[in-house]
């Protein structure tokens, strides 16, 4: 099992990682600004699960076997730029549209609406094998190249705990903000930047080549 010390080094980690900027933080803060706090608490959930997701792929070897291969590792930079670079777009068309201030008492289909906020943040995570690379250099140190099913467990629930943490406190911020962006100059202007970032994040991505 996993000691005190490992467990609060990881934890610190994932934490850290977490808040470096990156697609993730974008989707986060756009979803919470444009849509509402319970849009960006979803596509931080979706994050959560496709940071767990990564984490027992590490700790089993598969994620080791996609950083390995070529052919793989250059599949899933292709198709994870793509849809940034798709996110990044239609955020530019929103922005581009401008459209009038959003009507927040008005009733959304807030079932698909979330839903689709917490597909966006799972795949903007697992189409991501900047996250395959991380943690394969990442999981070893904590568990050896070979974890237990229950080590491995405690690191995913670890990484899904601190991961949500952080990205429910930033979609908490902003959703608590949403006044200010229901504001057509700010939200084009939310619109405009995280298109603009998403694509360079996916155009990056595309060109990045294993370690």
């Amino acid at each position: 099992m996993l000691s005190m010390a490992q467990i609060v080094a990881f934890s610190g980690v994932i934490v850290l990682g977490a808040m470096s900027p990156g697609p993730d933080f974008a989707v986060v803060v756009r979803r919470s600004a444009v849509s509402g706090r319970g849009h960006g608490m979803a596509a931080a959930a979706g994050i959560a699960l496709g940071v767990c997701v990564w984490v027992m792929a590490a700790a089993t070897g598969i994620a080791a076997l996609l950083s390995a291969s070529a052919a793989a590792f250059t599949l899933v930079k292709v198709v994870g730029a793509a849809y940034l670079g798709w996110l990044g777009i239609r955020s530019l068309r929103s922005a581009l549209r401008g459209g009038g201030a959003l009507a927040l008492d008005v009733p959304e289909p807030a079932r698909r609406g979330r839903a689709a906020a917490f597909a966006e943040g799972l795949l903007t995570n697992v189409l991501n094998p900047k996250a395959a690379l991380f943690f394969v250099a990442l999981v070893p140190q904590f568990v050896g190249s070979h974890a237990s099913v229950p080590n491995a467990m405690m690191l995913a629930a670890i990484a899904l705990t601190g991961t949500i943490a952080w990205f429910l406190l930033v979609a908490t911020i902003v959703g608590t903000l949403r006044k200010v962006f229901t504001r057509p100059g700010v939200r084009r202007t939310v619109d405009a930047l995280t298109g603009l970032t998403l694509i360079a994040l996916g155009v990056r991505l595309a060109a990045s080549s294993r370690p």
